[in-house]
């Protein structure tokens, strides 16, 4: 497999999350860097940040628990997938806490089944219909 093209200097945070494929474009993560999302060695983080080999990061998303991932290489062009992913390693902790998560959505309750009422059938809106048109109002 390719080796990633690994620089020696540091690498700006938003580049560097961009160049690893957590974000698609750099303004999305510059966006998610100014929103407090991104964390490094448990630091909010500006995207002019340098990353370096053996940092920390903790990425939040809305609705999932925080990814902990940590720093092993330093790349400030995008790449192919598996060799973006040779940049860091996940934390045991971080990878539990997604598999939990995954789990409960898994075992949670189908959002269809939780609907007592919605959208009336061709038949309920014929039987509305003919109530409204036999009903009598107090002020008729």
């Amino acid at each position: 497999m390719n080796e990633p093209k690994l620089c020696a200097h540091p690498v700006r945070l938003d580049k560097w999350l961009w160049a690893a494929r957590f974000f698609k474009t750099r303004a999305l993560a510059v966006d998610a860097i100014g929103k407090n999302r991104v964390e490094v060695n448990g630091q909010p983080a500006k995207p002019s940040k340098d990353v370096r080999l053996g940092d920390e990061l903790t990425l939040r998303e809305p609705g999932m628990p925080p990814r902990i991932i940590e720093v092993l290489g330093l790349s400030e062009l995008r790449g192919p997938a598996p060799i973006a992913q040779q940049l860091y390693t996940d934390t045991a902790a971080s990878l539990a806490a997604r598999e939990q998560a995954r789990e409960a959505r898994r075992q949670g309750v189908e959002p269809a089944q939780a609907i007592e009422h919605g959208r009336p059938t061709k038949r309920d809106r014929r039987q509305l219909a003919d109530w409204q048109r036999w009903s009598a109002s107090a002020d008729e």
